[in-house]
């Protein structure tokens, strides 16, 4: 046995059960993907269900919001498709980070109603949401170069 390999099973050895002393880079990085992976279904699960949907059914309370804001039926329907199709979106891999950044600015959106209709009763909401957003959008640029080849393609 390699001295390194002797170390480091005497080191696993005596360390306590779900310590990591030294991860790999890929097993780190893998760990990364799987949990952005795990943010997005979270996020398209929220999405879909708990904002759209409401709207997309015309839902009381979401009826009463969009006509308070003036905007209707059209504007809540509007929203909400806009919505579930962000959700979806975040789920396709070539779509990702554009998908987040369109909810995020939906978000920006909702922040700014939130403040000038509704006197921020609710606005820490979007504003929670842009974060995670952003580190997606970010984490997942990479495939908007993919977006771009195949549109070329298409066009």
């Amino acid at each position: 046995m390699s001295e390194i390999t002797a170390a480091a099973a005497a080191t696993a050895d005596s360390t306590p059960a779900g310590v990591v002393i030294a991860e790999s880079a890929p097993a780190r990085g893998r760990r990364a993907r799987i949990a952005l992976r795990a943010l997005q279904i979270l996020l398209a699960l929220f999405y879909a269900i708990a904002s759209a949907l409401p709207k997309l059914i015309g839902h009381e309370s979401a009826a009463e919001s969009f006509e308070r804001l003036g905007w209707g039926s059209a504007g809540m329907y509007t929203i909400g498709a806009l919505e579930l199709a962000g959700a979806i979106a975040l789920l396709v891999p070539v779509l990702q980070s554009v998908a987040a950044m369109a909810l995020g600015a939906l978000m920006v959106g909702a922040f700014i109603v939130q403040i000038a209709v509704f006197d921020g009763q609710y606005a820490a909401t979007p504003l929670i949401l842009i974060v995670p957003l952003a580190l997606i959008a970010w984490a997942r640029r990479g495939r908007n170069a993919d977006l771009l080849t195949l549109l070329r393609r298409q066009g």
